[in-house]
């Protein structure tokens, strides 16, 4: 007897291996997946504005490093003592202008060259809901806890989400013919929405997307995070201690999912070698000092190396060049 029900995901048009550039955007769920795939050393930028949750804040990011118009201090505002941007997520504020715009540009700087040369973006949508700036208009993707009398609240329709994004797949294809996308809604509820109207937001982006991927197939992929949890794992069991975002287990068999439907076959083999490696990277003695650990010391620089030679794509300079260090001396 079979006490789940597994989501099929259809076989996607294209694959990913590690010389595959992506680029990751949206919600938290997106720092999930980022976090495994530098964890296995695939060639990521993730977020570089912060997260931001509705599809227009992340739609703002892309056509802002496609136009390659950086930041200066007509986009910074002050508040609670420190500068930010509406733009930005909250990590980037701090009390002195110049190091807070130092942040917002390097990371935009990054970004900027990378955007054009990405091989894969990935999207993930959090919410249909937006707030306007009401003295300018302007879509924030963080409110950074100004007086709610400074926004309107609204909600985006599926039209509006599919003409914006049909711009930005356009802008990108563009510069980037190749380009392939995968899309995601995030299974993490936005509560303080209300139950009903969370599911209302989330039905909207799942509609957006449909309709985005049918007039863009086989470019466009949809991946179904959002399924897999609430529908398959279906229990408390798999959420942290919120109750709304995703466990460790969870983001692992989501991750496990996603590399099943879009790894190619030595991608897979190759993170399974490099997983083992890395427990040896990670490994701390009780003593660090015995003949014993030099000697394990030396065989994980011996798996670094062939490794390297049998996956050149793959970078592990650093942790070869450290595990040298330590065997030298």
């Amino acid at each position: 007897m079979d006490f789940r029900t597994p989501v099929i995901i259809p076989e996607s048009t294209f694959r990913i291996d590690h010389s595959t550039k992506m680029m990751l955007l949206g919600s938290c769920f997106s720092e999930n997946i980022s976090a495994r795939l530098q964890e296995y050393k695939f060639l990521v930028k993730t977020n570089p504005f912060g997260i931001v949750y509705n599809p227009f804040s992340v739609a703002a990011v892309v056509k802002r490093l496609l136009s390659n118009k950086g930041f200066d201090e007509t986009d910074l505002v002050f508040h609670d003592n420190v500068y930010q941007s509406f733009l930005h997520h909250g990590l980037f504020s701090h009390p002195d202008k110049n190091r807070c715009l130092g942040n917002i540009s390097r990371s935009f700087d990054e970004a900027a060259g990378f955007i054009l040369k990405t091989d894969v973006f990935l999207i993930t949508f959090g919410t249909a809901y937006v707030y306007k700036l009401k003295s300018t208009g302007e879509v924030v993707a963080n409110c950074h806890k100004f007086p709610s009398s400074a926004f309107v609240r609204e909600r985006l329709t599926i039209e509006e989400i599919v003409k914006e994004w049909s711009s930005v797949i356009n802008a990108i294809s563009a510069h980037h013919p190749a380009a392939k996308f995968i899309f995601t809604v995030s299974p993490i509820r936005h509560w303080k929405d209300g139950a009903h109207e969370n599911q209302i937001s989330k039905s909207i982006l799942h509609l957006a997307i449909d309709r985005l991927q049918k007039m863009y197939a086989p470019t466009l992929s949809y991946f179904p995070a959002y399924e897999i949890l609430l529908d398959e794992l279906r229990d408390y069991r798999f959420f942290a201690e919120d109750m709304m975002h995703p466990s460790s287990v969870a983001i692992e068999y989501i991750w496990e999912r996603f590399g099943e439907t879009f790894f190619t076959r030595e991608t897979i083999r190759a993170n399974s070698e490099w997983d083992q490696i890395n427990r040896s990277l990670d490994h701390r003695p009780l003593n660090n000092q015995t003949e014993n650990y030099r000697h394990f010391l030396k065989q994980t620089l011996q798996k670094l190396i062939l490794f390297r030679q049998n996956h050149p794509q793959i970078d592990c300079s650093r942790e070869i060049e450290e595990l040298t260090e330590k065997t030298d001396k």
